[in-house]
């Protein structure tokens, strides 16, 4: 059986099993089933640091000259601070359709204090590591994102006999990051389940209920970006059809929509488009590690959805020029938002901010979080993939052997 269906069907009953175990069930699930759970993605966490920083070396590498390297570097840029912005505008689309939080009311005493926001300078500073052991031990992304791909331009500036062994090596240690996270995912639906299961007995029908409307209008934005914004990536560049594309893709989306990070995908997601959508493995080393830290698609759908959800809790009207700010900073703070589960709510803070609206607002969308974490998520690995399929066809890369 498909892996994909062996983590559909570990999804499918987690939620039938939390629905009949109930909130009385969750002290047993935390002590006993959450951990397992936690576990799963210990796993995947163990690989990130070491997938990023060689998958990007054999990138760099594989390109040949800098020339190159940054043609395709722009073009990654330009795309996915395109797709993000799009994003932000079709979450206040969807949002102005469907009025999310209107007649609903904060209660007092339920304030929940936020994390700052980095500014954008700070973003930029911190992006050069002054240790690159101690960025790739406290797995910061961006540096050792920015530290690989020095390395990996060194490496095609030194002479071709001595580069030639450092190529060999850091390939042959890519190839075993993929080896061993293929053997962590045949534990996925043992890890899907316990990670699902407390989330839906903590987050039962009723708890969901009065904040249903920012749910259906996530999944609505996110299926409309899906479609529109990754079904045309894929055809206009590729001429590939957006069923083959999604059915590649199907696997790392269930595993983003339950681990609720990009870093924890990226592995999967990796091997998938390499293998099931046939990007170059040049490509796809180079543009999905940077996808996962700097294209935030569906955290900016997300930003764009509780900014209206929350102004119309409180009663605001939203300007043009609030919208557009919103759009601005939300595509620029994208940059610097790490692809750990809860990252968005940094995201949101920083967005709210900007245009003055209350950041009391964060205790309401803080109780749904989890679940529209689920949800961006998904779009977010969604869309490096769609990036790295346009990408790959703009180059003229030989076409590489789909398996499906």
């Amino acid at each position: 059986m498909n892996l994909s269906i062996k983590i559909l069907i570990s999804l499918i009953i987690a939620v039938i099993t939390g629905v009949i175990a109930g909130p009385g069930a969750l002290p047993f699930i935390k002590w006993w089933i959450a951990p397992i759970g936690t576990m799963f993605i210990n796993l995947i966490k163990m690989m990130i640091v070491p997938v990023v920083f060689t998958s990007l070396i054999v990138g760099v590498t594989s390109l040949g000259d800098t020339k190159k390297l940054g043609r395709i570097g722009l073009k990654t840029l330009v795309l996915y601070l395109l797709t993000t912005a799009i994003a932000i505008i079709i979450g206040f689309a969807v949002a102005g359709v469907s009025h999310p939080g209107v007649g609903m009311h904060i209660t007092n005493g339920t304030v929940q204090a936020a994390k700052a926001a980095p500014s954008i300078m700070q973003v930029i500073l911190d992006m050069i590591p002054s240790s690159p052991v101690q960025s790739m031990a406290k797995s910061d992304i961006l540096p050792v994102i920015v530290f690989a791909l020095f390395i990996g331009v060194g490496i095609v500036k030194i002479e071709p006999q001595k580069s030639s062994q450092l190529i060999s090596f850091f390939d042959a240690a890519a190839e075993t990051c993929y080896k061993v996270i293929a053997m962590i995912m045949e534990l996925a639906p043992i890890g899907v389940f316990c990670l699902m299961l407390p989330v839906v007995v903590q987050n039962g029908p009723k708890v969901l209920l009065p904040l249903l409307s920012v749910i259906v209008t996530m999944i609505v934005g996110s299926i409309i970006h899906a479609v529109c914004v990754y079904s045309a990536l894929a055809s206009v560049a590729k001429n590939m059809n957006p069923i083959k594309f999604f059915k590649g893709m199907s696997e790392a989306m269930l595993i983003a929509f339950t681990t609720c990070s990009s870093a924890a995908t990226l592995p999967v997601n990796m091997k998938n488009t390499q293998e099931k959508l046939g990007v170059s493995k040049e490509i796809t080393s180079f543009v999905l590690p940077l996808g996962a830290t700097i294209n935030m698609d569906g955290t900016a759908l997300y930003m764009g959805i509780c900014s209206l959800f929350i102004a119309n809790v409180f009663g605001i009207d939203l300007t043009m020029g609030q919208m557009v700010m919103i759009v601005f900073t939300g595509t620029l703070a994208s940059i610097g938002t790490a692809g750990v589960p809860g990252a968005g709510l940094i995201m949101l803070a920083m967005v709210l901010q900007s245009v003055q609206l209350p950041l009391e607002g964060l205790a309401l969308v803080a109780g749904i979080d989890r679940i529209l974490d689920m949800f961006r998520t998904c779009l977010n690995i969604t869309g490096d993939a769609a990036v790295a399929v346009a990408v790959n066809a703009t180059e003229k890369e030989a076409p590489v052997p789909v398996k499906i």
